[in-house]
């Protein structure tokens, strides 16, 4: 069995020393931050703490894609070691990302002919991203080859369930998920949108909730119900945050009550400067093993 390398986007929101631990290799996003350029490099370059209290201070936020040269220096980095790659992108419902990988692939597999490259939409983002890059490590590590773990990714990707909630509304409104009159209302009315990623990636608002408190619990709601075994789910549970850990915290908290049999504790950790340039700070999201995503 030739090696490989298990790769995703940093877009995956684990710590870089979760990466490091797991033999996951990662390749990074960009953002601008008030007019700067930073890599997204799970913050090592601006701290989360920092790049969060600017945008509440109203600083702007751009963000850009790996493009196609990147992707080709990074992927021909382990070609060169005579290596096959497994690579997982973030969501195409979310980022076009996947198809500059997708060139890159084509472009190398005529320079190294020999060598394997597969590439994954993952239709998943943030942590959610991170736990199935995690799963794929352990199926790695349990010694799945490269071909048998390219098809497990494929037909599993969807049953990894994405909820999330933000008790901000100002950067869904810039973003053009909620509309401005929609927003004030709702900011008026003190409702928290719970949204989830669908089955092509997207980012969905499914229910409006009034006040934090219930958005907690309908987030925890829809793990009861979703979940792999219902409330004997015994797999991992992820979560990421934006500045708001003691909200993460009393949603972990309800999970863990609710989940006897969960694998270890909640894992809290940050959005990264991507996904949280769109989602600014006030954001919880969940993730687990669950039903396969249908609409």
């Amino acid at each position: 069995m030739s090696e490989y390398i298990l790769s995703c986007c940093s877009t995956a929101d684990l710590s870089r020393e979760h990466f490091d631990n797991r033999n996951i290799h990662y390749v990074c996003f960009h953002f601008e931050l008030a007019g700067k350029q930073f890599m997204d490099d799970l913050g090592q370059s601006i701290s989360f703490s920092d790049f969060y209290q600017a945008m509440a201070d109203g600083a702007d936020t751009r963000t850009s894609q790996v493009n196609v040269e990147e992707y080709e220096q990074y992927f021909e980095s382990f070609l060169k070691e005579g290596k096959d790659i497994l690579h997982l992108t973030l969501s195409s419902g979310i980022s076009g990302t996947v198809n500059s990988a997708v060139i890159a692939r084509d472009t190398l597999r005529e320079k190294y002919p020999d060598r394997r490259i597969y590439v994954v939409d993952s239709l998943a983002a943030s942590s959610g991203y991170g736990l199935l890059m995690d799963k794929l490590a352990d199926l790695r590590d349990g010694g799945m080859d490269i071909e048998e773990l390219y098809r497990w990714a494929e037909d599993n990707k969807l049953k990894l369930q994405h909820w999330f909630f933000t008790s901000d509304l100002t950067y869904l409104i810039r973003g053009g998920r909620v509309s401005k009159a929609a927003g004030l209302v709702g900011s008026m009315l003190n409702i928290c949108p719970l949204l989830n990623v669908d089955f092509k990636g997207r980012l969905i608002n499914r229910a409006k909730v009034r006040t934090k408190r219930k958005v907690i619990q309908a987030m925890v709601d829809k793990m009861k119900e979703h979940a792999q075994g219902g409330t004997d789910y015994n797999g991992k549970c992820y979560m990421s945050q934006s500045a708001c850990m003691e909200d993460a915290r009393a949603v972990a908290d309800l999970v863990e009550e609710a989940f006897p049999k969960l694998q270890g504790k909640v894992e809290i950790n940050n959005i990264g400067t991507t996904i949280g340039s769109h989602t600014g700070p006030g954001t919880v999201a969940l993730f687990f093993w669950g039903d396969e995503r249908v609409d």
